[in-house]
């Protein structure tokens, strides 16, 4: 794996691309147990991002991912845009100044990520967050890092979805959807489920397939 700042934009459009299409899908989870407008919210943002880092080639793969945690941060409206900047910003820390990202950066990078959600949101495994997602998908690099990068992120987004579909069978602890208690109860946290397709999406580009 060796990804370059063109490369990590490409893979930001993607995902920028693929919230797009999601867009509603996100809503209506939101719809059931937030505010309803979560897709419409992220939509907006990774817009806002790519506008933003079109042009940024010529910048490190840090730079990059720290524009993005502070467009996010200043475009997308409720928790999301705190949450996923200070995500995307804490990835930029991780590898500050590199032209070019292996696969220890890449873990690296979703390491800060998960420690800047945690912080920001002071939330932990199993109450119904993005975490729910994203930590099981940091475990599985880690563990499976041995056996090289395809095998890695496969298993990365395997527990990311696991994690994600978990999500319907707790109660929520955290934000708008901790007002409902067992309400919440048989919902998909629209989080957890922007998480999964962002990761989704960064292995698909990263193993050259086609989502």
């Amino acid at each position: 794996m060796a990804v370059d700042s063109i490369k990590l934009i490409d893979i930001i459009k993607a995902i920028a691309d693929k919230i797009n299409e999601k867009r509603e899908y996100l809503t209506q989870l939101d719809s059931a147990i937030g505010d309803a407008d979560h897709g419409i919210n992220m939509s907006k943002g990774f817009k806002a991002v790519v506008e933003k880092i079109t042009n940024m080639g010529d910048k490190d793969c840090g730079t990059i991912l720290k524009t993005v945690g502070m467009t996010l941060v200043s475009t997308v409206g409720g928790a999301s845009g705190p949450l996923y900047g200070t995500a995307f910003m804490k990835a930029g820390q991780a590898v500050a100044g590199k032209v070019n990202l292996d696969f220890n950066d890449l873990i690296s990078v979703c390491e800060a990520a998960l420690e800047g959600i945690k912080y920001r949101g002071k939330a932990e495994k199993g109450e119904k967050t993005i975490v729910d997602a994203l930590e099981p998908a940091v475990e599985a690099l880690r563990k499976h890092r041995s056996e090289g990068l395809k095998t890695a992120l496969q298993e990365a987004v395997k527990a990311a979805k696991k994690g994600m579909e978990y999500t319907k069978n707790i109660i929520a602890k955290k934000g708008r959807a901790s007002y409902l208690g067992e309400r919440s109860l048989g919902h998909q946290d629209p989080g957890a489920t922007s998480c999964y397709i962002m990761l989704e999406t960064l292995a698909d580009q990263l193993l050259d397939k086609k989502s």
